[in-house]
């Protein structure tokens, strides 16, 4: 128990008819009965106190001491774990530092207690949060999509896509578009789409005069973007998760972790604006700071080429490169992921729509009863065998082959699924220190609902940049924000109503948002490393280029989508006025590349792109 901060407590083996109270610091306490549970509300003080069951004859029938910590202690994990991310940039041993505080704090901050605390951190935390099934699921879903992008990566069916887009290209403004387009096709991962998009395009961009810093921007700015706000990627398993475990410790919220992903979508401001913004430079052809100069030097000095520099050795290498010799066919990458988005989407309606009995039900009605969990398995699986049976109708693979490259894409996942794991770990350890009741007491007067998103997407954007790594900055916040946010709105009579519930699902998104947002301004980040590296740009030379953009859309989207939705503005209208001051922004500063000189001539590009 925390000092200061009401917590319930719960009797048992009582009824309602006996004569019966509690006494607690020399005060007397009404028991509250809910049905067949008791439970009575105390706030526990600085000192070990006697907490009694006291009959109407005086007698003490039963008694405990209640020892509280300092409420600030609660804190502990969540802001060892940010400090140390930021301090050291590793997001697993921040988080591993994180369970052992809080376990620490558990065990009662003694010497032994620290020994208790590192054996709990995986025996206890780490089990228990391993052994939910619905954990698990999240799980198997990462790890069969991993799979499935392996296997169509290695197919010739990912580059397929490409390539078809690329024979399109006539010039410079086709060629940013269709760079564009093609992040958008390939939407499932973030990885997956900066390594196949960068180095497919370099190619033709190089031939047009484009610069690579443009090209590591058009790329990286549709990498996470696109993959955070998809219906099925491999950013959603880990987002849905993180929103139930985040629920669970909410009463009266039955919505389901997909449907609240899905609300919450409009309201992420940022992926949206990046990607508005994206193909308004694309189509313009006008850009400032140092990009102007990039592309300005890119067309004066065509042979000229970035280098790369030592940074990107830390990354992990993700790229699965497709098999030489073999057709590249672009069904064999669209047709998997038709069935994973069909399947999964048709197992949410179908589990939905059994669960309200059948009938006529409202479509939001139907996927928020539904079981995404079980649909996302089965969408996955689904999408593994297909891309298995197309591959080995064809022949392009041997089944050894073929299996070789499905456990590579899983093994693309193990990562991510370890952050998660830890994450779904340090929640545990913030449910059992009661982390959200003292920020509810700490804030809950003192933090206007309206600030909630806005403030949520700027501490969630300074902790990305800082640690560059948006999947751990996730992992940290979605279990405190959410449990927050709803005790905040609680408190002010707005949880569950038609006004509050924008301002939730402003908060969720508001997490992903401010984690995109400082991914794109983070030289850490490793999508950021990855859109540098298939670009063929060097690491500093993209992030200088690319921060006034993304500084630039993160202020609109601060403004006109996290502040307005926060004073009752609709998520639309907001998203309109953002792109109406992008485009005037870009359009009163912005300058056309070409403007004032003659670029030599470039030949035609070639209309097979090279990796």
């Amino acid at each position: 128990m925390l000092e200061g901060i009401p917590t319930g407590v719960a009797l048992e083996g009582i009824e309602q008819t006996s004569d019966l109270h509690v006494e607690y610091r020399q005060s007397a306490l009404d028991i509250q009965f809910t049905g067949d549970s008791a439970s009575v509300t105390i706030t526990p003080g600085s000192e070990p106190g006697p907490l009694s069951l006291v009959d109407g004859n005086g007698r003490i029938l039963a008694t405990t001491t209640i020892d509280a910590v300092p409420a600030w202690l609660s804190l502990l994990p969540a802001m060892a774990a940010i400090s140390l991310a930021l301090l050291f940039r590793q997001v697993i041993l921040a988080l591993f530092a994180g369970l052992l505080l809080g376990g620490w704090v558990l065990h009662g901050m003694s010497a032994g207690a620290l020994v208790n605390a590192f054996g709990d951190s995986v025996n206890v935390h780490v089990l228990t949060a391993a052994s939910d099934s619905d954990h698990m699921s999240i799980v198997l879903f990462c790890l069969l999509i991993g799979g499935m992008v392996g296997i169509i990566s290695r197919n010739g069916g990912t580059r397929g896509i490409a390539e078809r887009i690329a024979r399109l290209i006539r010039g410079r403004r086709q060629a940013q578009n269709s760079t564009a387009l093609l992040g958008l096709a390939i939407f499932f991962d973030d990885y997956a789409n900066a390594l196949i998009v960068g180095n497919t395009m370099r190619h033709i961009t190089d031939r047009l005069n484009i610069s690579r810093a443009k090209l590591a921007y058009l790329v990286d700015s549709t990498a996470a973007p696109v993959s955070a706000i998809m219906l099925v990627t491999t950013w959603i398993g880990f987002q849905v998760g993180l929103i139930s475990e985040a629920m669970s410790e909410i009463d009266g919220w039955n919505e389901s972790a997909y449907s609240v992903f899905v609300n919450a979508i409009p309201y992420n401001a940022y992926p949206l604006l990046a990607l508005a913004f994206v193909f308004l430079v694309a189509w313009s052809g006008r850009d400032f700071g140092p990009m102007l100069k990039a592309e300005r030097r890119a067309l004066s000095e065509p042979a000229s080429r970035s280098t790369i520099s030592n940074r990107e050795s830390i990354v992990e290498e993700a790229d699965i490169p497709t098999k030489e010799g073999i057709p590249t066919r672009a069904f064999n990458a669209i047709v998997p992921m038709i069935v994973l988005v069909t399947i999964t989407l048709g197992g949410i309606y179908y589990t939905g729509l059994s669960a309200l009995g059948g009938g006529e039900h409202d479509l939001r009605d139907i996927f928020g009863e539904g079981d995404s969990f079980s649909s996302m398995m089965w969408g996955s699986l689904a999408a593994c065998v297909v891309a298995v049976v197309l591959t080995q109708a064809q022949r392009l693979m041997s089944m050894t082959e073929t299996a070789h490259y499905w456990f590579e894409g899983v093994k693309s996942m193990l990562l991510p699924i370890t952050i998660l794991m830890m994450a779904w770990a340090l929640a545990n350890v913030n449910e059992a220190l009661h982390t959200s009741d003292f920020l509810v007491s700490a804030l809950g007067d003192s933090l206007a609902p309206q600030w909630l998103p806005a403030v949520i997407f700027a501490l969630a954007g300074f902790t990305a940049f800082a640690t560059g790594s948006s999947w751990g900055v996730m992992g940290i916040m979605m279990p405190l924000v959410v449990p927050l946010a709803w005790a905040v709105l609680s408190h002010h009579g707005l949880a569950g109503t038609a006004e509050g519930m924008p301002l939730l699902y402003a908060s969720v998104a508001g997490v992903l948002a401010g984690a995109v947002w400082g991914d794109h301004c983070s030289p850490l980040a490793e999508t950021t490393l990855l859109a540098a590296m298939a670009s063929g740009c060097d690491l500093i030379d993209h992030v200088r280029t690319q921060l006034p953009y993304a500084l630039l859309v993160g202020a609109v989207a601060l403004a006109f989508g996290s502040l307005a939705v926060g004073y009752g503005i609709s998520w639309w209208l907001g998203l309109i006025g953002g792109v109406i001051c992008l485009m005037a922004v870009l359009f009163t500063v912005g300058q056309r590349a070409t403007a004032g000189f003659q670029p030599k001539e470039s030949p035609e590009p070639s209309s097979t792109p090279h990796t």
